[in-house]
């Protein structure tokens, strides 16, 4: 597809941001989209700022001028992360990665400005890239019925993004800020960014959609969250949340829970536990961004992940939602929510930092992930005190992938879901709930067809293509056309005709290519799962109900 378009040099004068040389790109012998890449959003975190909050930009930042406009053809920085099966070149790796891509549709925009979807990258919140090439969106923006500017963040991940500890804490303490979530911060920082600045690209700040697929989809989740408990309505930003394939996860680890993860990674790295604080976070920033990512792999507890902090995560926040708070802030503010599944999700999610074949290496890892007492949980309800792999898994990487997938995926969002139906909000009308059960026959170019309808299978529907050659055939494109309507409706604020009317429903693409309503057929167990672990109920005796399903979904 990207042979069919032709890059030009597009000088654009961004108000008091200043001059700046973006993109344009041509299809079919006319303009269909400007791109603009690697535009910061912050100040580099890096040397004394490693491990801090993200600092805004001067007032007076400018980007170019009108002689000598600021370049920005190319991509964001990415933050230095393990391999992985994106693993990025190591020119295109550096710490000063808080930088965001934007494009823009070609043509003048709508009245009020084109509707902006702020989009968050996934990758387990340890890898990935807000980068793609130029062209990727067109088809999108200018070949489909969605209509609205892209904004691709990069932010903090792993280590540089979520590291936390007793140290660190008392150091930011002493300067005023916040600990840990450094990615959620500069996530925070980024889509503020876009609301300050978005109307210099022709967009409209009062309308934005934030969206992400996987950890992006979880970072959706957080930014929601952090504004309805800690941001004024008059500051709001957020209109509506999609979140692809994933959910609110369980309660995050508290500080105390998250020192044995800093002291293991000093230890690694040479640094002794004897040395003052201030020595230990002296000699942590000193190392270099290579030998920080190298030690992550070989860790026992190799997950860095969002601290329960109560400056950004609200602590009582899986209260809120249990007792229909979250639901009638939604309600109030008039959000709403599209938010669901692929039919297997569990054969990529296996895939990741895959345990050893046994029950202590499932356990471990697990535990490198969540809190000591939901691990404890999850695996006494599925294992009981035998410790024995139940018999309707293959065999423990098996186990693994698909109890993975529930947490991350299937389970918890239905649990959810059923608090916000609870808490007053409407099938159809503010939660739009989906499932897949086919996938684009370009994905064939990435994941393998014995993978399934996986994870990440349906990027290419949502955003009609993007990163795939082959695209969306002639058939597919009639199949999904009122899918491709319903998300720019959606991002737009126009009603959305989904067919959902009941909590059960989910909107479904079925395996013949026909689209449907679906009575959800694991809405039960996923809202006993959800009690197991998100609230302070007591194990339920509901273990073969689950057991008998989970090899199925």
């Amino acid at each position: 597809m990207v042979d069919n378009y032709i890059r030009e040099s597009y000088i654009f004068n961004a108000g008091s941001l200043g001059h700046i040389e973006g993109l344009s790109i041509t299809s079919h012998g006319s303009p269909a989209v400007h791109y603009f890449g690697g535009l910061p959003y912050g100040l580099p975190p890096t040397g004394q700022w490693r491990f801090r909050v993200p600092r805004r930009l001067p007032k007076d930042y400018r980007y170019g001028t009108a002689t000598e406009p600021g370049k920005f053809t190319d991509d964001t920085r990415i933050c230095p992360q393990p391999p992985s099966s994106n693993t990025p070149h190591p020119s295109t790796v550096n710490e000063d990665c808080l930088q965001l891509n934007i494009w823009v549709p070609a043509g003048p925009p709508p009245k009020d400005g084109w509707p902006v979807c702020f989009y968050i990258h996934g990758g387990f919140l340890q890898v990935g890239t807000s980068n793609t090439n130029p062209e990727d969106l067109v088809s999108l923006l200018s070949e489909s019925t969605f209509g609205a500017i892209m904004v691709l963040p990069s932010y903090r991940l792993n280590v540089f993004g979520f590291l936390a500890s007793r140290e660190l804490a008392a150091e930011a303490s002493s300067n005023g800020e916040a600990t840990g979530n450094y990615g959620l911060w500069d996530q925070r920082m980024a889509l503020e960014w876009t609301h300050e600045n978005i109307s210099f690209f022709g967009g409209d700040p009062a309308n934005i959609t934030v969206a992400g697929y996987s950890a992006g989809a979880y970072s959706s989740f957080q930014q929601l969250a952090h504004e309805l408990f800690r941001v004024p309505e008059e500051k709001a930003i957020i209109r509506r949340v999609a979140m692809f394939s994933n959910s609110t996860g369980v309660r995050p680890k508290g500080l105390q829970d998250q020192q044995p993860q800093f002291d293991e990674l000093l230890t690694r790295l040479g640094i002794n536990l004897a040395l003052s604080d201030e020595e230990k976070l002296t000699s942590l920033r000193a190392v270099p961004h290579h030998k920080l990512v190298q030690v992550q792999n070989g860790m026992r507890i190799s997950e860095f992940r969002v601290l329960a902090d109560d400056a950004f995560y609200p602590a009582d926040l899986i209260d809120r939602i249990n007792n229909g708070e979250f639901a009638r802030k939604m309600k109030d503010r008039g959000i709403t929510l599209i938010n669901g599944e692929c039919e297997s999700e569990h054969t990529m999610y296996r895939r990741w930092r895959t345990p050893q074949e046994s029950y202590s290496a499932v356990y471990q890892r697990f535990s490198a992930e969540f809190a000591p007492e939901v691990t404890k949980k999850i695996m006494d309800h599925y294992c009981g005190p035998s410790q024995k792999l139940p018999a309707e898994y293959a065999n423990w990487e098996d186990f693994f992938g698909r109890i993975y997938a529930n947490i991350q995926v299937h389970y918890l969002q239905r649990g959810f879901h059923n608090a916000l139906f609870a808490g007053g909000l409407e099938a159809g009308k503010d939660v739009f709930r989906y499932r897949f059960e086919r996938r684009l026959d370009c994905v064939a170019e990435k994941i393998p067809a014995e993978w399934g309808v996986t994870h990440l299978t349906d990027v290419p529907i949502w955003l009609w293509g993007c990163g795939y050659e082959g695209g969306l055939s002639v058939q597919e494109k009639e199949w999904l056309k009122d899918w491709n309507e319903g998300f720019a409706a959606f991002v737009k604020g126009d009603e959305v005709n989904w067919g959902t009317t009941r909590p059960k429903d989910m909107r479904r693409w079925r395996s013949d290519g026909k689209t449907d309503i679906w009575e959800d057929s694991s809405w039960e167990r996923g809202v006993e799962f959800w009690k197991l672990v998100n609230s302070g109920h007591e194990r339920t005796d509901r273990k073969a109900s689950y057991q008998e399903h989970d090899s199925q979904l």
